[in-house]
């Protein structure tokens, strides 16, 4: 079969290989996947540049999140399986090989069925991203009639934050950096859109509720939650919440520890890889309950072949691509 792979770390068109590996046998539990598309997700591109091989592994096929059809199933897992179109989430944590290539065998359970309408491209979206958003969403229970902050609005977890809020009842305000992200971010649902570029972003959102000083916001779902701090701190509630899954620009925070006590603020870091077997099944069923009924959708900015996939990791990696970067397997 058709794969990519790296040996060691560095940079993607330096490290990753592409060549022809044997079909994974697949396991008692397990499911045999053809994969036709599989997602970009930062945390791909960081484990490739930075985190070392496990000691033992000779190679890597990353990426944790396709789609594709199941094509054969372990003992245990009913034959009924095969044919079934799914999306994968989490292969490599899962304890295999990545979605990288033509086929992978990965637990029954990360197989999750993708309704017939869906493209493979989409389903390809869906792991890292819808999964943590959901969880970002509701870990602290109903948004019904909250105002939630979602930083990063065109991001692909704050596309689907926004969604996933505006389904359950909240007012949605939400962050960008450019006109083509505002109008992602619109057609997601949000009801105030800030160019955090060109706006006082604190009093955008004080203005709405009426004057100025105002706490407006509920919950944050905080895709930079170090640089947004300050910002955050003027318009969250007493007893909000800020559930944060990404601090890239200041990876070691200072906080205020007094103005958060005071207030009461719970802050939630959310770590897909680290979500509960419930949550995970929590999420996986709104998204799916989402996508048959057609409120959750994702926003594709580029899709490259399988042999150009160290292009589709520095596109990725640049920060330039509005919405997910897919590579398609033939």
């Amino acid at each position: 079969m058709k794969a990519a792979w790296y040996v060691k770390n560095g940079a993607a068109r330096y490290v990753l290989e592409l060549g022809d590996l044997d079909k994974p046998a697949v396991g008692r539990g397990q499911v045999l996947v053809h994969i036709r598309a599989i997602g970009v997700n930062p945390s791909d591109t960081k484990a490739r540049a930075t985190t070392p091989l496990a000691s033992g592994i000779r190679r890597v096929i990353p990426h944790q999140d396709g789609a594709g059809i199941i094509e054969a199933v372990g003992e245990g897992v009913p034959t009924s399986r095969i044919g079934e179109r799914v999306w994968i989430y989490e292969a490599l944590f899962s304890g295999g090989s990545g979605c990288a290539a033509e086929y992978i065998a990965v637990p029954s359970v990360n197989a999750v069925p993708l309704p017939g309408n869906i493209s493979f491209e989409v389903g390809a979206c869906l792991g890292v991203p819808a999964l943590t958003a959901h969880r970002c969403v509701f870990a602290d229970g109903p948004v019904d009639g909250q105002a939630l902050l979602v930083t990063g609005g065109a991001g692909s977890v704050g596309v689907h934050a926004i969604q996933f809020a505006k389904h359950g009842g909240a007012s949605v305000f939400t962050t960008v950096s450019s006109e083509k992200q505002a109008m992602i971010a619109k057609a997601a649902g949000a009801d105030l859109i800030i160019d955090r570029n060109k706006d006082n972003q604190a009093v955008r959102m004080q203005t709405v509720a009426g004057g100025s000083s105002q706490r407006i916001i509920d919950r944050v779902v905080d895709v930079a939650f170090g640089a947004n701090l300050e910002t955050t701190m003027k318009v969250l509630k007493e007893n909000g919440v800020i559930a944060t899954y990404s601090s890239d620009s200041e990876p070691e925070p200072t906080l205020p520890f007094f103005s958060l006590l005071r207030l009461g603020v719970t802050i939630r870091f959310i770590f897909v890889y680290k979500m509960s077997a419930e949550a995970h099944q929590i999420a996986i069923e709104a998204t799916t309950v989402g996508l048959t009924e057609g409120w959750l959708q994702t926003n594709i900015a580029a899709t490259f072949p399988l042999s150009r996939i160290a292009e589709a990791h520095e596109l990725s990696e640049s920060g330039k691509a509005v919405g997910k970067v897919v590579v398609l397997i033939a």
